[in-house]
């Protein structure tokens, strides 16, 4: 999916994307910045299916983890309760008596916490370097947009408690505090819409004013719905350095004004934000 030979360090789709007004800069967590998390879709999708093979008119188990995978990719970026809202439904349309959306959601975190509690465990400990547990160039390009003034902000479908602690435990805090926000068990409310609607409203804020970074289209589209910037982030989590090229067709349909692997190329990124 990656190639980190050909693979450009910024790729411009937008050359009309009226720049250099940036004042907020507004994040997605896990993929964007940090990679705590890495492989929870190895977790949630077999999961996932586990449950949705249970429903009486349930597909073939390879159409079935094609049906879960299609809907967990979609809901990405999304507070984790709406993946689970939609394996519920699919359950329940195919017969099957699905349990509370919430009752996924926890079972689900229980099991991703058993493959990453070593890293946050380490990283805690002082065992893992944090720097080796972010997107390549996260720490400088933070520091470059805090040199220049820029008001930073988190914004994660994950929830809250986890957030805080992980972004602690990369040493991350500091730059975002008291704007880090992330999702509270079910509730559907505390969206990254709300979030971007009331960032513009308290701030004052016009729409290029504002630049969103992530590697899901939720906080694409909402940055290009506000009239902001957005640059898609189509991190392979497992090859620094590297573009994942699915990830940025979804990010480009999305309505990406621009598409990077990572943060390393401070030069282009920043010259391209400020020209």
């Amino acid at each position: 999916m990656s190639d980190a030979q050909t693979t450009p360090t910024l790729e411009v789709l937008n050359p009309d994307a009226e720049r250099g007004r940036v004042r907020f800069a507004l994040f997605d967590f896990d993929g964007t910045l940090s990679l705590v998390r890495e492989g929870w879709q190895g977790v949630m999708i077999p999961y996932f299916v586990e449950e949705f093979l249970k429903a009486p008119h349930a597909e073939a188990p390879a159409e079935a983890e094609t049906v879960v995978r299609d809907f967990v990719d979609r809901l990405t970026g999304k507070q984790t309760i709406f993946q689970c809202i939609a394996l519920a439904e699919a359950i329940a349309e195919r017969g099957g008596s699905p349990i509370e959306p919430l009752e996924y959601k926890q079972e689900y975190l229980r099991r991703l916490w058993v493959r990453i509690e070593h890293r946050v465990a380490g990283l805690k400990a002082g065992a893992i370097e944090p720097d080796t547990m972010l997107l390549r160039g996260s720490r400088p390009f933070l520091d470059a947009l805090q040199a220049r003034g820029i008001s930073l902000l988190v914004a994660s479908g994950t929830d809250l408690p986890n957030v805080l602690e992980e972004a602690g435990a990369v040493r991350l805090d500091h730059y975002f505090a008291p704007h880090i926000y992330g999702a509270i068990d079910a509730d559907v409310n505390c969206s990254k819409a709300a979030i971007i609607d009331r960032l513009l409203s308290e701030n004052g804020l016009q729409g290029p004013e504002l630049v969103a970074f992530g590697d899901g289209f939720v906080e694409i589209e909402e940055s290009k719905r506000v009239g902001g910037l957005a640059v898609g982030v189509a991190s392979d989590e497992k090859n620094p350095g590297a573009r994942d090229e699915w990830k940025r067709n979804r990010l480009a349909g999305a309505g990406a004004d621009a598409i990077i692997p990572d943060f390393g190329d401070l030069d282009a990124l920043m010259g391209w934000l400020f020209p």
